[in-house]
């Protein structure tokens, strides 16, 4: 069975629009957005916002995991997404759970989480894959080079696409015999997250690799993340254009699934590039 994410094609081989995911951080240290959610009651306003303005996914976090960020405990982690998970999917939204810990995972998909985004592709706590096996949801395994504190670093490939491809492999393999289909996967190959501007580029630029390769969903998060600063000097609060350009080129080489901020923005930019883009060959 195919996963949902996958974009289905026209007989005349144009692609139906990706799907956006809304970020929604409730965390007061988040690179972007920090504190801008950290309330209950405002983190809920602006998940049912972005559903309205076309988010498919509300991608809900309570720990940052910016260059540098340190873990946060699993009760403040519960305290700040579960209320907000149970009140977007309470009002039909689907909810992406943003998390590391497999409490945080087996919390959130009791309150109605369809979807687990895992920064470290279920590596960083050892119950991760029973939980997701054991629930049935939708996952999207991304790749990082260490954690966030350290990530950062001094990273270092030999070649940045078939490094995370070797990733991808090994833990689409260990998915598969904890028992979770892999109509369920989807991949994210960590834009920012242990990677230099040159390694950056050369992921997007990969990301038909990717499809060809596994012929699973692809996850693209470049909103507002440095690399665009470092291309262009611009400030983390202005850099929608070039949030939307590396989108707009991600969708033409395989995307599926645009993580951003700025919904309505980048909704109207990704509609385009989905209607602009052929994939004869996937």
């Amino acid at each position: 069975m195919q996963s949902r994410w996958h974009r289905p094609q026209s007989d005349s081989g144009v692609s139906s629009d990706a799907w956006i995911m809304g970020v929604l951080n409730c965390t007061p240290d988040s690179f972007s957005d920090g504190g801008n959610f950290f309330n209950i009651e405002s983190a809920i306003e602006h998940g049912l916002h972005m559903f309205e303005q076309g988010a498919a996914i509300i991608d809900v976090g309570g720990e940052s995991t910016r260059p540098g960020s340190e873990t946060v405990p699993l009760e403040e982690e519960l305290a700040r997404v579960i209320p907000v998970i149970q009140a977007l999917t309470d009002q039909g939204c689907f909810v992406s759970a943003d998390t590391m810990k497999a409490e945080v995972m087996h919390q959130g998909i009791k309150a109605g989480a369809s979807m687990i985004n895992d920064v470290s592709a279920l590596t960083f706590d050892p119950d991760s894959l029973a939980v997701i096996a054991d629930s049935h949801v939708d996952v999207c395994l991304m790749h990082m080079q260490g954690l966030p504190k350290t990530m950062q670093q001094q990273p270092k490939y030999s070649d940045a696409v078939a490094d995370v491809s070797l990733f991808f492999n090994q833990r689409i393999d260990a998915c598969l015999q904890a028992g979770i289909q892999a109509s369920a996967i989807t991949l994210d190959p960590g834009i920012g997250f242990g990677k230099r501007l040159q390694d950056n580029i050369a992921l997007i630029q990969g990301l038909g690799h990717f499809k060809q390769h596994f012929n699973m969903p692809l996850l693209l998060g470049v909103s507002r993340k440095s690399f665009l600063g470092q291309l262009t000097d611009s400030p983390i609060h202005d850099r929608e254009i070039e949030t939307a350009v590396a989108g707009a080129i991600g969708i033409a080489n395989g995307a599926d699934i645009l993580r951003v901020h700025d919904v309505p923005l980048q909704r109207r930019a990704m509609q385009v590039a989905s209607a602009l883009s052929l994939h004869p060959s996937f």
